[in-house]
This record gives C-alpha cells, structure tokens and sequence, in this order.
C-alpha cells in the first residue's frame, strides 16, 4: 500500500584523520531460503473475478485511503473495469480520492475524463490541482501545465511533495530542474519524493539518494526507497534490493520482496509467504503486494485466503496481487527472457 507519512532522517559519516581505525566486517545475515520450484498451475478465472468484484466494492468504501487505493489498484491492474470508478471518484468529496482519480485518468488516458478534469482545473484542494494538471497533459492538454513549476513552489510540502510525484509519473526531462530544487527541499518527505521522480526519469542522482533512504534508521523511509529503486526496471539495483530482503524489519524485508518481483525474481518467495499469515495487517497488506509482484501463479493457493481478510485494506492488496499473477506461459517467457 501507498504511505505518505514521511519523518526526518539523518545521514553521517564519523572518522578520525589521526588513527586508522581497525577494519570491521560485521557477519552478514543467513540468505532468503530459495523460492521452491516454480509449479505451473493455471490462472483460476474464478478468482480473478473475485478480486475484480472486491475492488469494485472498495471504490465505495467509507473510508477515503480504501477508496483511493481500490481505484488506484483498478487503474493499475484492471484498466478495463476502471473507467466508471475513476469518473465517480473525480467528483468524490475527499481531495485524496479526487487526486487518485485524477492521476488514474491521467495513466489510463480516459478520453471520458476529460471534461470533468477542466472543470475540476482549479479544485479547492492544491494537491488535486496537481493530479489534474497531470491527467490533462497526459490527454494532450498542455494549457495548464506550467502551472506545476507554481505548486512546486508551493508553501505547503504535501503540495510540493505530490507535485514532485506527478512530474516524475509525466517522465518529461525538461522537469530536472524542478526536481533538483525539490531534492534539497527541507522537508524530507519532498525530498524522497523528488528522489523518485528523478529516478524514474533516469537520473542517477535520484538513485543516489533512494540508496541512501533505504539505509536510513526510519523504517517507513526504507520501506518507499526500496520500493522506489525497482521503479525503472534497472537491472543494476538488484543486490542492492537483495540485500533489504534480510532487513531487520519484516516490512521493509516485504518491501524488497516486492521489488525483486518487480526487477523479475523470485528471491522474496520465502519472506512474502510466511508473512500473509502474520498477525498484523500491515504485513499480510505487504505479503499480498510482494505475491503479486512475484507474479508466480502457484502464489495463488495463498493469497485466495487473503481476499477473505477481515480487513478490508488487505482485502484490497489480495485483490490487487491475485490481479498481477501471470499465466503460466508468460511467467515462463519472461524468466527465459532475462
């Protein structure tokens, strides 16, 4: 699931210039048992649907964050049965729902979209404003978009950070700049939110500092730069994600999980299985997602159980993962192709 709860992180570097201090190799934690042999098994239809209808009905759950991730999930993994909650959610009385639908139109493209979009141009809520001024530019749309340098300047960092997020999703080089700027912002939550943008731009620079992130004492922090770095698909990023997979914190372990699936591994197997029976429901939330990722179709005698959760918020990351399974011939193809 998304966070965007950020805190302050510090990084340092201690030394003595007059005595060399003995060097120091700390043993490093067992590996990741080996994911067991991939068993073809084929897509179960019937649970697809279930997983379809489950986020349908969180589109209109009472709770904003759900119904923002459901129509989020839907865009992302079920883009023909999006249309309809995406256009509701523009008109949602949450701005965070009314953003989700706005960048979800945006991704998608939704020609429906975008009459709703000019008349929500200048919505109350100035993070909305950016989603909008994203999804319009997406449908071709360029009148507004000089408008995110403004809300970039923002005085309010959930607006710069969010700003900073869509020029990253816009993938436009001529937005460096402005995410540079972001990048030493003094909030931190803009910062690792520039930090991606740029990265998923191509520039190193936002990789630098993803690393960085991931090494930092907050768990929350790692747990979204380790998510972040397999934005690209960048081979090179892999033993360093690897590497989280033994985190002393099995969130940021579920995170990388995810990640390796991303980047095509299946090395987080053993963290995101034990993890969807987890007690807390933020760790089977993670499981669910790292599953998906993995995209093995034999994960999903483990994650049907999962869209009976009684919490709907892991119901939601169930659907999604059970969603970005692949067909046994397309798991196949990929790993033959890497």
């Amino acid at each position: 699931m998304k966070k965007t709860v950020y805190v302050a992180w510090v990084m340092f570097i201690a030394g003595c210039a007059s005595q060399k201090p003995e060097p120091h190799f700390p043993t490093p934690p067992p590996p990741v048992p080996s994911a067991p042999a991939y068993t073809v098994k084929p897509l179960d239809a019937s649970l697809r649907t279930r997983a379809v209808k489950e986020l349908l009905t969180d589109v209109d759950s009472v709770d904003p964050f759900l119904r923002s991730n459901s129509i989020e999930a839907l865009s992302d993994v079920d883009p023909a049965d999006a249309s309809g909650p995406v256009l509701k959610g523009l008109n949602d009385p949450d701005p965070s729902v009314r953003f989700s639908a706005a960048v979800s139109a945006g991704q998608l493209k939704l020609v429906d979209a975008y009459n709703p979009l000019r008349a929500m141009a200048y919505d109350p809520d100035l993070r909305v404003e950016a989603g909008v001024r994203f999804a319009l530019h997406r449908l071709g749309d360029t009148r507004l978009s000089h408008d995110l340098e403004k809300l970039a300047a923002a005085p309010d960092p959930s607006v710069r950070g969010t700003t900073a997020m869509v020029l990253g999703l816009l993938k436009e080089p001529s937005a460096t700049n402005m995410l540079m700027t972001l990048m030493v912002d003094p909030d931190p939550a803009v910062d690792i939110q520039a930090a991606e943008a740029l990265w998923r731009l191509g520039d190193e620079r936002g990789l630098t500092s993803l690393v960085a992130y991931s090494i930092s004492k907050y768990s929350d922090e790692q747990i979204i730069a380790v998510r972040a770095l397999a934005d690209t698909g960048d081979q090179r990023v892999i033993q360093h994600v690897r590497g989280e997979l033994t985190s002393d914190y099995i969130e940021v372990s579920l995170a990388a999980a995810r990640s390796m699936g991303l980047l095509g591994s299946d090395e987080g197997w053993n963290v995101a299985v034990p993890a969807s029976q987890s007690k807390d429901p933020r760790q089977r939330g993670l499981a669910a997602l790292a599953m998906g990722a993995i995209g093995r179709s034999d994960l999903q005698e483990y994650l049907a159980p999962l869209l009976k959760d009684p919490q709907e918020s892991v119901r939601i990351c169930a659907a999604t993962g059970i969603l970005q399974l692949r067909s046994p011939s397309e798991y196949l193809s990929a790993q033959a192709a890497r």
